[in-house]
């Protein structure tokens, strides 16, 4: 790649490099980033490359350079860091598919956890969403999936997964219908008895019905 000034693309793969390092190395907001020489060897480009979108960044607020010391990470909920970061990974035409899908690997991860948790799929929570829908016959679509992401206690996922549904379709607005009914009983109940399979399949068998189209719910 080029040493001169970095493209968008480029500006993308570095900030998601940057990323990946902050998720793996579990890097808290204060902590020190890597140096623009080992950036610049990860990822096989010029310094500068580097430098100039570290600079960019630390405009945006979302790093500080103290001198002599290094780079360091703000806290990202003052500056919102993923919702800022999206809108460069969600140039390309193609994101919106991936924006999605990842969205539902965060959504089956969730399911898994809950389901294999003895203490988290016997929370009343649970009995609850099924009470309404066999009273109401109906349910916020939204709190279905929220209840789980959010029982499976990993905030960062969370957060993840309120931006990916934002940028993402809105599958999950409004409230269920009877063609959805048997799906989310059928979902809820074989969480609520851990099995994870049995849960997962019907999940994605009620996210297909929705990614079909509400005209023919």
């Amino acid at each position: 790649m080029s040493a001169e000034k970095p493209t968008s693309k480029m500006f993308i793969q570095i900030v998601s490099e940057l990323r990946a390092l902050i998720r793996d190395e579990n890097i808290p907001a204060g902590g020190k980033i890597p140096s623009e020489r080992v950036l610049a060897e990860r990822l096989n480009v010029g310094r500068s490359s580097v430098r100039e979108a570290l600079r960019s960044l630390e405009l945006l607020g979302l790093i500080e350079t103290r001198r002599g010391e290094g780079t360091f990470l703000t806290d990202f909920r003052n500056h919102k860091l993923v919702e800022v970061l999206s809108t460069f990974i969600l140039q390309e035409g193609t994101d919106l598919e991936n924006v999605n899908e990842t969205r539902k690997i965060l959504e089956r991860d969730a399911i898994r956890i809950v389901s294999s948790n003895e203490t988290l799929r016997k929370l009343p929570v649970w009995e609850s969403l099924l009470r309404n829908l066999e009273t109401e016959g109906v349910i916020a679509r939204e709190d279905v999936i929220r209840e789980i992401v959010i029982t499976s206690e990993n905030r960062l996922v969370l957060k993840m997964w309120i931006l990916l549904k934002q940028y993402g379709k809105e599958m999950y607005s409004g409230l269920s219908t009877e063609h959805e009914q048997p799906m989310l009983q059928a979902f809820i109940s074989e969480l609520m008895i851990g099995n994870t399979a049995e849960a997962i399949s019907w999940f994605e068998k009620w996210a297909e019905l929705l990614h079909k189209g509400r005209d023919i719910l």
